[in-house]
């Protein structure tokens, strides 16, 4: 009885010892599971290193291409046209002769005028001679002063009436030389109103044909006034180095041009100058730039898409858009990877968009790593892991230091 207790007893010890070294194995196995899983658990992310940079700013705007002078062609003369001087759509220059209106009546209204003040000299030659010889005759009492005076009064109504009767003639001859009607301007003519043989009237409210004037060219670009005010106000913060003028003529700053159909026009404009005052009813402001045009490529009434620098922006990021997430409030933010490793929400202020980048001015600081692949899993305080970094990606798309901004 005695052997069977202490057999009981030393089985016993042994499946004690057994399940407390099954027990203390399980506990080292969940501890080392424990860890994987947390590894497994950090998402893993691919970041940019962001740093301070500057960029030009550029204002893209729609145009229209306006002439730059214009001139509507009007007789000055009633006449019939006894014909027509020019090729519709050709190039004239300023006092080419366009119109030929039948002159006839004008050239016997200059003779007339001619042997009006021929008159009026020989009156006056004579009446000058009477005076004289009445001025003798006073001098010895031969006739009256009065006499004399009225002589006087003749001479000097003889030669009014010469002034006269010259002026008349004068106007005349201006009549008939607008029998020929020509161009006050250098460019391009358009179709004519009329033809050989139509009765045209003084300053009729009909144009016979319009001068356009194309080179140079105007192309007037049209920004809404919150646009314009936007503008300012960073330029009077500081957010903006100008490059040139911020009103007023602004010949230093240049101007690219864009047609309708993508391509882009070869020669450079300069800025001119912006309205002072806002369209009431569409809300916009009309800003002016002037291009060549030697070969007529910009026409009249053209729309284009009009660029021209607005200043630079200094001391700005540039992150890609991709990496910006929004509230539903529309507040833009990104996450960043701390030391730790753990990722951090950061609220940024976008000033415009840089191609496929945005411009952020406000909420990162030089050196972050902001995430740009794989947020979509990452919360604030979260364990992220690096796997790859994306800078020179966006070194491309930045162009370099020197790149340029759209607005937003």
């Amino acid at each position: 009885m005695s052997r069977y207790i202490k057999s009981s007893s030393a089985l016993l010890s042994a499946a004690l010892l057994m399940v407390a070294a099954c027990g203390n194995g399980s506990g080292e196995g969940g501890e080392g599971a424990g860890q994987q899983q947390a590894q497994q658990m950090a998402t893993r992310v691919e970041v940019i290193n962001v740093e301070p940079t500057s960029i030009g700013s550029v204002r893209i705007l729609p145009g229209r291409a306006t002439p730059y002078a214009e001139a509507e062609i009007r007789p000055q003369v009633t006449g019939l046209i006894e014909s027509r001087l020019f090729t519709e759509g050709e190039l004239i220059t300023q006092g080419q002769a366009l119109y030929q209106i039948d002159a006839d009546e004008y050239v016997a209204a200059v003779q007339s005028a001619q042997a009006s003040l021929e008159r009026a000299e020989a009156t006056a030659a004579t009446a000058t001679q009477t005076a004289l010889r009445f001025e003798r005759l006073a001098d010895i009492n031969a006739v009256s002063q009065q006499s004399y005076d009225e002589a006087d009064a003749a001479q000097k109504q003889a030669e009014a009436d010469v002034g006269i009767q010259r002026a008349a003639l004068q106007r005349t001859r201006i009549d008939l030389a607008r029998t020929k009607v020509r161009s006050p301007i250098d460019g391009r003519i358009g179709r004519s109103a009329v033809t050989a043989g139509a009765l045209v009237t003084a300053n009729q409210a009909t144009p016979l044909a319009r001068v356009l004037q194309l080179d140079p060219i105007y192309i007037d670009m049209t920004a809404s006034s919150a646009q314009v005010l936007s503008w300012k106000r960073d330029v009077a913060e500081g957010k903006i180095d100008t490059v040139g003028p911020t009103s007023g003529r602004s010949a230093a700053v240049p101007v690219t041009l864009e047609f309708e159909n993508g391509e882009d026009y070869p020669l450079e404009g300069q800025l001119e100058f912006s309205e002072v005052s806002v369209d009431q009813q569409a809300g916009t402001v009309i800003v002016r730039a002037q291009f060549p045009n030697p070969d007529n490529l910009i026409l009249p009434g053209m729309f284009v898409k009009a660029s021209f620098a607005a200043g630079t922006y200094n001391d700005i990021y540039l992150i890609p858009q991709r990496a910006m997430q929004r509230t539903p409030q529309g507040q833009g933010y990104v996450f960043t990877v701390d030391d730790d490793g753990t990722a951090v929400r950061k609220d940024l202020t976008i000033q415009e968009a840089n191609g496929s980048n945005w411009v952020v001015t406000e909420g990162l600081t030089p050196g972050d790593r902001v995430v740009v692949s794989g947020f979509q899993n990452v919360r604030p305080g979260a364990q992220v892991e690096v796997v790859g970094s994306q800078n020179d990606a966006l070194a491309s798309v930045n162009g370099g230091p020197n790149a340029e901004t759209a607005p937003e």
